[in-house]
């Protein structure tokens, strides 16, 4: 190659290697640009022990004693788990929406010289973090903020400013009973008529204690430990005047509820349209919301449970109706030697599995038109149905029990129908001759 021709070559490999070392250095530079994230605080959850919350308005301490989170001032209260877990996340890995200064000489243009919020985070080993937060940015989407050992100052998102600027009554748990659902043994309440009271059987059901023995429906008993449970301060009203009220009130409901800790009461009284209740398990006197004291005014007939039978999805296994006996066999159902049509003793099954009463009587009478027992859950449960007639009202009698259903006509009709419709299996078609 000529002298001319290799120094050509030489100043062309020279060019290429720079603009691939540029292009690389660009490619780093954008990389390491594109990641805008400025972390102002980053701590383990389970590390945080108190917060102290300061605004012009009070001050607001929380501290997490033996595993439960508690306001410790304006007053001793005990907090609501939800809102302050909600506070722990914000600050547990808090990240800036920007950096408007590296360090700013004069905190007033920020409103950070007086700030709206003041954040102290205590952890488990003493140390804390202190954040403060100022005045709302211009478009008002964001707040100035920064942490007291650091010069910096950053804009945070709105909803930042607002998970962590809550009042004492946000704060507080506004619970009346504290019970444990899944601990819970009695229930008893006291509204309307005589006090009925709740116990689980060995079958872990709710049954009807008082005023006698008496089978429970438990979707009622259940949506009254959930009204229970979640019955709560409506702090719209102080509670001089809610105590007032109460103390004129008229009486609404009394509930007891017992678990592994104790019995807890809650007594609603009301005045005019509007409900108020005082517990055990809290202090004061509280306005609650008009649906605590109406799902608690409830009678002994609410709860009893109206179907005529138990055995629900738990299949039978021997059947007697009408006086003919049905019995499972594998897959099929027998009638002697006889095998039935599975899809019609399936319609008995389904009728006799969800035929229930309209309501109850003190007595029943007249002569027996129907007879129905029932053998499931691996021969433990034996239930035996009587329906009698007097002129045109249907009467119901479970065996061994002293209560009375009163049926409608028509589902009579109905359990008749499906009855007298079981029939044999139809025959096997003949085999094919070859």
């Amino acid at each position: 190659m000529k002298p001319k021709g290799l120094l050509i070559a030489v100043g062309v490999l020279a060019v290429l290697g720079g603009l691939t070392w540029w292009s690389n250095k660009k490619q780093a530079s954008a990389s390491k640009s594109t990641d805008t994230t400025v972390k102002i605080l980053s701590m383990p959850t389970d590390q945080i022990q108190e917060i102290r919350l300061k605004n012009p308005a009070q001050t607001i301490d929380l501290k997490k004693e033996n595993g439960k989170w508690q306001i410790l001032q304006p007053e001793a209260l005990p907090a609501d788990p939800e809102p302050v877990g909600g506070m722990i996340t914000t600050l547990s890995a808090l990240n800036a929406d920007s950096v408007v200064a590296d360090k700013a000489s004069d905190l007033t243009p920020f409103g950070l010289k007086t700030p709206t919020l003041d954040v102290e985070v205590i952890k488990k080993d003493g140390k804390s973090d202190q954040l403060l937060i100022g005045d709302d940015t211009p478009t008002g989407s964001g707040s100035y903020a920064k942490l007291a050992n650091d010069p910096r100052i950053f804009t945070i998102a709105t909803f930042t400013k607002t998970s962590l600027d809550k009042p004492v009554n946000d704060l507080r748990d506004k619970r009346l009973l504290t019970f444990d659902s899944d601990k819970l043994t009695r229930v008893e309440l006291a509204a309307k008529g005589a006090p009925v009271e709740f116990g689980k059987n060995n079958q872990n059901e709710w049954q009807i204690l008082k005023p006698g023995p008496l089978r429970a429906d438990g979707s009622q008993v259940d949506t009254l430990i959930s009204n229970l449970k979640g019955a709560t301060m409506d702090l719209s009203e102080d509670e001089k005047t809610a105590a007032a009220a109460f103390g004129s009130g008229t009486k609404s409901a009394t509930a007891t509820v017992t678990d592994a800790s104790g019995n807890q009461t809650l007594e609603v009284r009301k005045k005019g349209e509007t409900y108020y209740a005082k517990s055990s398990a809290v202090s004061g006197v509280f306005k609650v919301a008009g649906d605590t004291g109406k799902n608690l005014d409830k009678s002994l007939d609410d709860f009893r449970n109206k179907k005529l039978f138990d055995f629900g999805f738990s299949d039978p296994s021997y059947m007697m109706v009408q006086g003919v006996a049905y019995t499972r066999n594998g897959d099929k159902w027998m009638s002697g030697a006889k095998t039935m049509d599975n899809t019609s003793v399936q319609n008995l099954i389904d009728k006799l599995r969800d035929w229930t009463a309209t309501k109850f009587a003190e007595t029943g009478g007249g002569s027996a038109v129907f007879e129905a027992a029932v053998t499931s859950n691996g021969g433990k449960r034996i239930e035996k149905v009587t329906v009698t007639q007097q002129g045109n009202q249907y009467f119901a009698k479970r065996e061994n029990e002293s209560g009375i259903y009163v049926l409608d006509s028509q589902t009579v009709d109905d359990i008749q129908k499906a009855a007298s419709g079981v029939k044999e299996a139809a025959a096997p078609a003949p085999a094919k001759k070859k």
